[in-house]
């Protein structure tokens, strides 16, 4: 079985999860009777680890030089939450220990999952990366569809089932994966990131995807409940959440035509820009299916491409020995920023409504356009 089919499986079966858990973990709380402050705070808890865990993992994967064990233990734990919540009490203190556990293991996979996949596909990284990646997005798609429709015919309160089925079956899929040949072994002393940091590429990146990440924070942890608050049934939201995926595998497959024409900083900048437009779409017109649906195919900019050239300046800046944590950092900011947003929305979005706060992550997102001049100018040679 050839090394990228079996990428390509773990991709499919993490972003499986992550399309089960991302759009209707927010409803199956709210038929819990959690409010939407409470619901907020519990995505935050679930977000923050990502603050955190990732440079355990990292830490823990550039020492040992074993990311693929970190990873199974990670997906075998993944499961037993989902177990454990049929013999706990639902209440708050309780489900937010289960998404403190969860969301610690859970941002263990990915960072380390991106870097051996990058070790592994060598020299060719810069033209199978997008190709097994998509696989991922396909899985997010099966999941969100697929568990839509599901929602139609069950309660919501079946959800943990349904995402411990698809944690098996993931934790299973790892043992098909070995260490990369070519990663490196143990480290007895870590090579120093502080000196990447300082660079002006990697430091401004770094805040416009916190500005990026916070601007994401409603439609990560709301973005459900506010169809339904509309009037959207599970499967039209389901829907929705697929076509941003659907137009992040075109983007994968169509992303060289930008990078072989324009900078990261132009690039950068379109993202910003669409973002904005695309969060005052929703914000301005939740009534409209069409108008949302196109909300959603720009999501090939605003997480797709972004994410695209996050993997070209970790891979470019930060040495084999020092991936593990630069994966881990990108991770971080990523968590930092919906979680710090997730609050802010939760907090306001009863006194200020759905609307309001998607316009104000639209007006959020053109912040990070201050910091784009850290940013190359010219086009970056593949890496």
């Amino acid at each position: 079985m050839p090394i990228a089919f079996k990428l390509a499986g773990f991709y499919f079966c993490y972003y499986a999860i992550v399309g089960t858990f991302l759009p209707y973990w927010s409803l199956y709380l709210e038929h819990e009777n959690f409010s939407h402050f409470e619901i907020g705070l519990l995505s935050t808890i679930a977000i923050l680890t990502r603050f955190v865990a990732p440079f355990v993992w990292g830490w823990l994967a550039d020492r040992t030089g074993k990311r693929m064990v970190w990873i199974r233990l990670a997906t075998f734990v993944e499961a037993g939450v989902w177990l454990t919540i049929f013999f706990i009490s639902k209440n708050f203190q309780t489900i937010a220990i289960i998404m403190l556990i969860f969301s610690f293991f859970q941002n263990a996979i990915l960072a380390q999952f991106e870097g051996v996949t990058l070790f592994w596909l060598g020299e060719k990284r810069q033209q199978l990366y997008g190709k097994v990646r998509k696989w991922g997005s396909i899985g997010f798609i099966a999941g969100v569809f697929i568990i839509g429709l599901i929602l139609q015919h069950v309660s919501i309160s079946m959800l943990p089932i349904l995402l411990l089925v698809i944690a098996i079956f993931a934790f299973i899929w790892s043992f098909s994966i070995a260490e990369p040949e070519n990663a490196p072994s143990a480290q007895q002393q870590l090579e120093p990131i502080l000196p990447i940091l300082k660079r002006p590429v990697v430091a401004s990146f770094l805040v416009i995807e916190f500005i990026l990440l916070f601007s994401h924070a409603p439609f990560y942890s709301f973005y459900s409940n506010y169809l339904q608050q509309a009037g959207y049934n599970t499967a039209q939201i389901g829907f929705l959440w697929s076509t941003g995926v659907v137009a992040e595998i075109i983007m994968f497959a169509i992303a060289n035509y930008f990078f072989q024409r324009f900078s990261w900083r132009s690039l950068i900048i379109l993202c910003l820009l669409l973002t904005a437009v695309r969060w005052f779409m929703v914000g301005l017109f939740p009534q409209f299916f069409v108008l949302q649906f196109l909300a959603q195919c720009i999501h090939a900019f605003s997480f797709g491409l972004f994410h695209l050239i996050a993997m070209r300046i970790i891979f470019q800046n930060f040495s084999a020995r020092q991936q593990g944590r630069g994966q881990a950092l990108y991770s971080m900011m990523w968590g930092l920023g919906v979680a710090s947003g997730s609050v802010l929305a939760g907090r306001y979005w009863d006194m200020l409504s759905g609307e309001i706060i998607f316009m104000l992550a639209g007006l959020a997102s053109l912040l990070g356009l201050f910091w784009v001049m850290g940013l190359p100018k010219t086009i970056q040679k593949a890496g």
